[in-house]
């Protein structure tokens, strides 16, 4: 899908008109109701400082409509997660604070999350949207925006998609780049971007259960095809496809200097590419085999403290307010992210950069929110970048597989 910068600079200009929430339905308390809150009720919202402007009107709205004052509170987002934590077992905390759902895990373990309602309104998120909200079966997050890697590729110098991973490279080479294709790396390994190329070999992380929970006692990454991920991983190394001295940096740079066709990288990095002059087709993600390369999704949202003494009330604002097709197309405005909420994204995916991301993130797998992730982390990236450099693929991801395992238990 192709998109010039015209196009790309139209983003701001979607219709986001202004908010009529009124009447909404839900499973949260209905807007009009008195149990909803009374005036002397006040809601907390913990947000991060860039989006503050995006939810004034929803919180103006709900005020007006149910009495509840809502108290929007800008803070840093490397921050906030951290406070939440520290403060909401004191009382001081906020009833609701947004944040991404690999932290539930961590909210979850710490008793810091309430689960939230979302009643029929469940139907109108993306899957993958609902999925990374859910932790062991429990919805604890209101979602509003799904984010996850694609392809850039530079129309000019490759008018058409690459069909497979190898059809990729064979494209920038007979287009006469030395390096056609680039991927942030870096000495210690980057496995998020490398994870599509890994699935793509059978070989998630983690097996799920049958509710589609992540089973951390299930390490697929260890399975047969977890090996021949890591032999191919060796091989492209040598051939120079995957190398660890290109950081985010100089992935960007060769790409907008025009010396590689295809970057492998998320949203945030388009506006830099259609500002260089770069005319940006968004692709699928080439796989290296016959099963598609499924890269990680990351969800954002907004959970309620489990602290919180107007859990109705927040409930009644997130599901109702913040899970409207204007308010998550404003929050969009915002940040370029792609809408949790289907109509939303659906409307914000008439730019084809958007519908690109939308196209690959269908194929795309909610990051593991379970503690046990930190134990993969750890060691999965280093163990990449020795493959890269040439260490032996099977031992090494023995190794890897070993120490994860020990670390889980």
């Amino acid at each position: 899908m192709k998109v010039n910068k015209k196009s790309w600079l139209a983003l701001g200009g979607l219709a986001v008109a202004s908010i009529v929430l009124a009447g909404c339905a839900g499973s949260g308390t209905p807007a009009d109701s008195d149990e909803g809150g009374d005036a002397s009720t006040e809601l907390t919202v913990w947000v991060d400082t860039e989006r503050v402007d995006a939810l004034k009107d929803a919180a103006e709205a709900y005020t007006e409509k149910t009495g509840v004052e809502v108290d929007l509170v800008g803070k840093d987002v490397d921050n906030i997660k951290n406070d939440f934590i520290q403060q909401a077992p004191t009382g001081r905390g906020p009833d609701v604070v947004m944040g991404a759902h690999d932290w539930l895990g961590e909210l979850s373990s710490n008793g810091v999350v309430a689960p939230i309602e979302l009643g029929d309104t469940a139907a109108d998120y993306a899957p993958v949207a609902l999925q990374a909200s859910t932790y062991e079966g429990t919805t604890y997050m209101l979602p509003y925006a799904v984010e996850n890697i694609a392809v850039l590729r530079n129309a000019d110098l490759i008018p058409e998609a690459a069909a497979s991973f190898d059809d990729m490279i064979a494209k920038g080479t007979a287009a006469g780049l030395a390096t056609p294709f680039v991927v942030e790396q870096g000495v210690e390994g980057n496995p998020y971007h490398l994870y599509p190329y890994q699935t793509a070999f059978g070989a998630p992380v983690f097996g799920t259960d049958a509710e589609g929970n992540y089973d951390p006692t299930d390490l697929q990454m260890g399975n047969e095809g977890g090996f021949e991920f890591a032999t191919w991983l060796g091989a492209q190394g040598a051939a120079g496809a995957f190398n660890t001295d290109i950081d985010g940096q100089i992935a960007k740079d060769k790409f907008l200097a025009g010396e590689a066709a295809f970057w492998l990288t998320g949203p945030w990095n388009v506006g830099a590419a259609v500002d260089g002059g770069i005319n940006v087709a968004i692709d699928v993600i080439p796989s290296p085999t016959d099963a598609p390369a499924q890269p990680f999704a990351g969800v954002k949202g907004f959970f309620v403290s489990s602290e919180s003494d107007n859990k109705v009330a927040a409930n009644d604002f997130l599901v109702n307010y913040i899970g409207t097709e204007d308010v998550q197309l404003s929050l969009f405005e915002a940040g370029n992210v792609l809408p949790a909420l289907t109509a939303a994204a659906d409307a914000a995916a008439s730019d084809p950069i958007i519908a690109g991301f939308q196209a690959v993130g269908a194929e795309a797998v909610p990051m593991p929110a379970i503690p046990q992730m930190g134990a993969v982390w750890e060691f999965w990236g280093v163990a990449e970048a020795a493959i890269i450099n040439g260490s032996d693929p099977t031992a090494t991801w023995q190794k890897l597989v070993d120490d994860v395992t020990t670390a889980i238990q």
